[in-house]
C-alpha cells in the first residue's frame, strides 16, 4: 500500500501535468469562439482582459457573437462605434460603457434580479457556448478560485459548453463556494498582471454634498442596532454610513457585495459576524468592488466567504439572518413609495442589482429594516427627488408594497403598512424644504391628502 508520503508527489505530478497541457496563448485559446455564439464574460472587476482582446482582435473572421455580462471596469474595446456587426453585448447591470453603447443602439439590457442572473444560464433559458474567466492559480488539488468575484459568473460559466481561464498570479484566492476545477476547464492562458480596481472617493463632493451624504449616513446608522446583519454596496451613500457606526458592535456581513470600507470596521472590532444567525462567523458576499488593499484583505481569509449569487441574494437565505439591515439607494421616489432605481426617465442608468433581493429578504427578517436612501434633490438642488410621480419611461424597481423605510439628510419615514395620504404626508416631511409646498399642493390635486 502506497504511503501519503509517496501518494502526494504522484498526486501533485498529475495535476501539474493536467495543467501545463491546457496551457495555451490567448489567441489560440479564443479560436474555439464561432459567430453566433453565446459568451459568458467575468465581471465587474474580474473581467478577463487578456482574453478579450485575442477576441475583438478576431472580429473580422466573427459575426453575432452575443457578450453576456454585469458591471465592467475597464475600457471594453466590443464596444466601440462600428463593431456591433461582429459583437452584441447584453448587459445585466450596466456600467459607463455599456451605458454609452447601448444609448446608441450598440448594446443590449436585460431587466433581472441579481438573484436571477445566473439562473437564467442554470436553467438554460440562456444557452452559454464559451465562458471566458479569471481565476487563481490552482491549489495543490487543482482548484482555481474565482477571486474578486464568484456571484454572477460561477454559475453561467460552469453550465458552458467550454470554459477559457485566464490564470493570474495577483488574483486573489478567496474561499467559500468559489472554485473551479482544473478538469473543468479546456484551455489556460497565463498572466501575472494587477487586478483592475474601483477605488471610491468623495473628493468630487463640494463641502454642502458632503454634509448633505453625512446626514444621510446618520440618519441610517441611527437604525441599526448592534448584531445586526448588514447589506451595503458601494458608493458615497454606503461609506457615510460607515463612518457613524464607530460605537455599534457585533455587526455581520450578508450582502451582494462590498468595498473599502468594510476593513476598518473588522480592524476596529466593530464587525465580528459572532451574532449572525446564518453563517455565523463568516462574512457572505458575491463579489468585491475596490482597491487593492481590499484585495489583500479578501486574500485566503477565513472570515470572508464568496457564494454564487443564486445563494447570496435568495430573498429567502437572506431572511435568515435575525437582524437583516438592507441598505439600497434610489434615483427617485414618488408621494405613493414607488422606488426607480434603474433609470432616469426612459434612460437605462444602472440595472435592478440586487435592491429587490435584499429589500424582500429583509422584511422576512426577524427584526429585519429594509432601507431606501436617497438624497432629497439633485446635485443642482433644481429637481426634486421626492417626486409627485416617476418620470415618464421610469422603472419601478421597488414597489410601493414592498418600501419600509425611506430616508434623506432630512429624516426617516416608515410606510410599510401605510395608506396613500399617510404615506404623502410622510414623504413630503423628508423632502427639501423648497419643493414642500409644490409637492402638497400636487397630493392634494390628486386627493392624495
Amino acid at each position: 500500500m502506497m504511503t501519503d508520503a509517496a501518494a502526494k508527489p504522484t498526486y501533485a505530478s498529475s495535476m501539474l501535468r493536467n495543467y501545463s497541457q491546457k496551457v495555451v496563448s490567448a489567441e489560440a485559446a479564443v479560436q474555439v469562439i464561432k459567430s453566433n455564439d453565446n459568451v459568458v464574460i467575468h465581471s465587474n472587476c474580474a473581467m478577463p482582459f487578456k482574453l478579450i482582446d485575442a477576441m475583438v482582435a478576431r472580429k473580422d473572421e466573427l459575426e453575432n457573437v452575443k457578450l453576456f455580462h454585469a458591471l465592467s471596469v475597464g475600457k471594453l474595446a466590443y464596444l466601440e462605434p462600428g463593431m456591433e456587426k461582429h459583437f452584441r453585448h447584453y448587459a445585466t447591470f450596466m456600467g459607463a460603457e455599456a451605458r454609452k453603447s447601448f444609448a446608441r443602439g450598440g448594446a443590449d439590457f436585460i431587466p433581472v434580479y441579481l438573484y436571477d442572473v445566473p439562473l437564467l444560464f442554470s436553467t438554460g433559458i440562456i444557452k452559454s457556448n464559451v465562458a471566458l474567466i479569471h481565476v487563481s492559480p490552482p491549489d495543490e488539488h487543482g482548484f482555481c478560485s474565482y477571486g474578486v468575484e464568484v456571484g454572477i459568473t460561477k454559475s453561467p460559466a460552469e453550465k458552458s459548453d467550454i470554459i477559457i481561464a485566464q490564470v493570474n498570479k495577483q488574483m486573489p484566492r478567496v474561499l467559500g463556494d468559489s472554485f473551479i476545477h482544473i478538469s473543468k476547464i479546456k484551455y489556460i492562458v497565463e498572466m501575472d498582471e494587477v487586478i483592475p480596481e474601483l477605488p471610491q472617493s468623495e473628493r468630487n463632493l463640494s463641502e454642502d454634498w458632503r454634509n448633505i451624504y453625512s446626514k444621510i449616513g446618520e440618519n441610517i446608522a441611527e437604525l441599526i442596532d448592534d448584531g445586526s446583519t448588514l447589506q451595503m454596496g458601494i458608493g458615497v451613500i454606503p461609506d457615510n454610513v460607515l463612518k457613524f457606526l464607530q460605537d455599534k458592535r457585533d455587526l455581520g456581513i450578508h450582502t451582494e457585495m462590498f468595498a473599502d470600507g468594510i476593513i476598518e470596521l473588522v480592524e476596529k472590532g466593530i464587525i465580528t459576524n459572532s451574532k449572525k444567525t446564518l453563517h455565523q462567523g463568516k462574512m457572505i458576499a458575491g463579489f468585491v468592488l475596490g482597491s487593492q488593499r481590499l484585495y489583500n484583505f479578501i486574500h485566503n481569509n477565513p472570515m470572508i466567504e464568496f457564494h454564487p449569487q443564486e445563494y447570496v441574494n435568495d430573498p429567502f437565505v437572506i431572511s435568515q439572518n435575525a437582524n437583516m439591515v438592507a441598505i439600497n439607494s434610489a434615483i427617485e421616489v414618488d408621494l405613493t413609495g414607488q422606488v426607480c432605481s434603474d433609470s432616469i426617465g426612459t434612460k437605462i442608468y444602472s440595472g435592478f442589482g440586487g435592491q429587490v433581493d435584499f429589500i424582500r429578504g429583509a422584511a422576512r427578517s426577524k427584526g429585519g429594516k429594509p432601507i431606501i436612501a436617497l438624497p432629497s434633490t439633485t446635485k443642482d438642488f433644481s429637481i426634486s427627488r421626492i417626486a409627485p410621480v416617476l418620470k415618464t419611461g421610469a422603472g419601478v424597481i421597488t414597489n410601493r408594497a414592498d418600501v419600509h423605510y425611506v430616508v434623506t439628510e432630512y429624516g426617516v419615514v416608515q410606510l410599510h403598512g401605510k395608506s396613500i395620504r399617510e404615506r404623502a404626508h410622510a414623504l413630503i416631511s423628508i423632502a427639501h424644504p423648497k419643493f414642500r409646498d409644490e409637492l402638497t399642493e400636487f397630493a392634494k390635486m390628486n386627493n392624495y391628502i
